[in-house]
């Protein structure tokens, strides 16, 4: 289980949220470090060694894999204490984050100056649609703010879904995981707040 690269925080500010690339990046490695390889991060729990070697356990086929799963619940609850619930918390910040960003004025944005340029220009134009039908088209460039609040959101739609699949598995194979992630994780926020 990889802890360290998966839940700590880039430096947050406006430059890196603008760098839609990075921030994309980031979200992308921490979810393939957690939450994408959650199978394997939850078999590396099991230690079958405690229970050492049971020679009858070869005289009947095993079919039912549950009873071979059993993770200690304490082995679980630091799993999801020390490293889901810290870099799931890490991606909300940064998103939240990087939605402030999204929502607030832009006074260094470099293309200011060419969007009012072109949207001045649309103003002036005349439009003869039955000449010329396509003539009338005009695709005014978006404002960085509003491209990066756009992948804000496709971004925390992505996390829904990863973090309701996550936690399926996390459910399915640690006792004492029930209830929805949102619960969970906000469970995990109220007692490190205490």
């Amino acid at each position: 289980m990889s802890r360290a690269s998966s839940t700590e925080a880039p430096a947050l500010t406006p430059q890196f949220c603008f760098d839609e690339r990075l921030l994309r990046d980031f979200l992308q490695l921490s979810r393939s470090t957690i939450d994408d390889s959650i199978t394997q991060n939850l078999n590396a729990l099991i230690r079958p060694s405690r229970r050492g070697f049971d020679p009858s356990s070869t005289a009947v086929r095993q079919t039912d894999s549950a009873g071979h799963k059993a993770i200690d619940p304490a082995s679980c609850q630091g799993f999801k204490d020390n490293v889901l619930f810290p870099s799931w918390q890490t991606r909300s910040n940064v998103l939240n984050y990087c939605a402030g960003v999204a929502t607030s004025p832009d006074p260094d944005d470099p293309d200011l100056i060419l969007r009012e340029t072109e949207s001045a220009r649309d103003r002036e134009r005349v439009v003869n649609e039955r000449l010329d039908p396509y003539s009338a088209r005009f695709f005014p460039r978006e404002a960085r703010t509003e491209s990066l609040a756009n992948l804000v959101r496709n971004q925390r739609t992505v996390e829904e879904i990863i973090r309701a699949r996550t936690w399926g598995l996390v459910a399915e194979t640690c006792s004492g995981s029930s209830g929805t992630w949102e619960e969970a994780l906000n469970s995990w926020r109220r007692t490190r707040q205490q």
